[in-house]
């Protein structure tokens, strides 16, 4: 099935963007245009957006999404761009609304413990804020330094908190979102309980930018732990690996991290970062608990993975620490010294991670493509990243053939398609098997209603 452009979505017309051209950040650029294409999941598109509108305000997306609303012009909002799904790629008959401009913190609460940000607020932008009153911002992806909290919200993003903390719906209070006729709505609320209507706020996280334009967000911060404790774990392969970090959940341990990485990664971060990750096993595994007893935490996790490992290293200080943790944070950097990236995102059960992961060595051998295996293995979550030659497409021939495998994989498992890096443009082929017929003509109800001329990010997540 190939790719869907918004010339092959009902009720949208292309070409008509000159129709934006009278907003004041709008701008046709090439340079602009070129830079607001795509995002960071190798996907590139065919052709150009028609034009750029660089907001700074609420009023100014306002204003775009009333011109193409009353045009039926396409719109495809956009923050810092590191997507990896295609989510944020646009195309020649679609305007780019890129928030990346509003990028101020408005307030933070430290009694409340709650932030009100823009979205093009960087991620760590926010917990940098909040460090400053011993709060943090849980959800916390890999790409933190570089990511922003709009982008976030549109994916349900995660991170290695999220093993804790929960994802990006569980630190998200209230929303102000421009709808597609322009109209300014607001979900949730300041408090953290509240069940007066629907659960709106729910509804937009993780919508992609297919229902409204987030403009403004309030999030839930949270205590700096008093304590925390780090141990790294190697494994004779990803499979053995992947049964250490079952055999952790099946303890009734919590910890605040549990990352996996696989041997092939291990080589690519070695080699990027001058590490020797490699020389200890075929398999690595972070683990981190927090809290007055951490240490307690981690000495059951110890335990419970000493089966399995081959060694096991306790980091003697904060700055060792990081050091661990930020070698699964170069595990996405590493790779894209090597190639082209498309980065997967299943998850299944996590009594099953041995099993995707044996899946996925196997794809990789039917295939012929180069795959290479991370985790959040607390939530089951991994991240199969297919690494092609700098030339060659992601979305067609082996690629595509194995992007798939990668869906049946988990769907044979009990899973999901996408843990926390939507659906976008690049998984949208395979929605309907996971959904089912009645869960999806809902979807697309609920879309219809809310966006009846289909503007807002067409060809996308649904």
């Amino acid at each position: 099935m190939p790719i869907k452009t918004p010339s092959d979505t009902p009720g949208v017309t292309a070409g008509a963007a000159t129709s934006l051209a009278g907003h004041p950040r709008y701008t046709s650029d090439a340079d602009a245009r070129a830079a607001a294409a795509t995002d960071r999941s190798g996907y590139i598109p065919p052709t150009l957006p028609d034009g750029v509108i660089r907001a700074r305000s609420v009023d100014d997306v306002v204003e775009a999404l009333r011109l193409a609303h009353a045009h039926a012009i396409p719109v495809v909002p956009r923050g810092a761009g590191t997507g990896l799904a295609g989510g944020a790629s646009a195309h020649a008959g679609e305007v780019v609304v890129d928030l990346s401009g509003m990028n101020r913190i408005l307030a933070i609460d430290p009694v409340e413990m709650t932030a009100v940000v823009e979205p093009g607020v960087l991620n760590a932008e926010v917990n940098a804020a909040a460090a400053e009153y011993g709060l943090f911002y849980a959800p916390d992806p890999a790409s933190t330094a570089i990511c922003s909290i709009g982008g976030n919200i549109a994916t349900n993003a995660g991170g290695m908190w999220c093993a804790k903390y929960g994802v990006t719906r569980e630190s998200v209070l209230g929303l102000r979102v421009v709808l597609a006729d322009g109209r300014i709505l607001r979900t949730g609320r300041a408090t953290i309980k509240g069940v007066t209507g629907y659960d709106l706020n729910a509804l937009f996280i993780g919508s992609e930018g297919t229902l409204g334009v987030v403009v403004e967000a309030t999030l839930r911060l949270r205590p700096r732990p008093v304590r925390t404790e780090t141990v790294a774990a190697y494994f004779p392969d990803i499979e053995t690996a992947g049964r250490a970090a079952s055999a952790i959940t099946a303890a009734r341990i919590q910890p605040s991290i549990l990352e996996l990485m696989d041997g092939p990664t291990l080589e690519a971060v070695d080699e990027a970062e001058g590490t020797c990750h490699r020389e200890l096993g075929g398999a690595f595994l972070l683990a981190q608990t927090d809290g007055y007893g951490a240490h307690l935490e981690l000495d059951e996790i110890a335990r419970a993975i000493s089966p399995y490992a081959t060694s096991t290293h306790r980091a003697a200080s904060a700055e060792e620490a990081e050091a661990l943790v930020k070698a699964r944070r170069d595990a996405i950097p590493a790779l894209e010294r090597l190639g082209r990236v498309s980065i997967g995102d299943i998850a299944v059960p996590r009594n099953r991670l041995a099993e995707a992961f044996a899946g996925l060595e196997d794809i990789s051998a039917q295939t012929g493509v180069r795959i290479f295996s991370v985790a959040h293995a607390a939530d089951g979550n991994l991240h199969p990243m297919i690494v092609v030659e700098p030339h060659e497409s992601i979305t067609d021939r082996p690629a595509k053939a194995a992007l798939g495998d990668m869906f049946h994989l988990a769907q044979r498992l009990g899973g999901t398609l996408t843990g926390e890096h939507g659906v976008g443009l690049l998984k949208r082929e395979w929605v309907g098997e996971e959904l089912g017929e009645t869960s999806r003509a809902v979807q697309q109800a609920i879309k219809a209603a809310l966006d009846p001329s289909g503007i807002l990010n067409p060809a996308k997540a649904i």
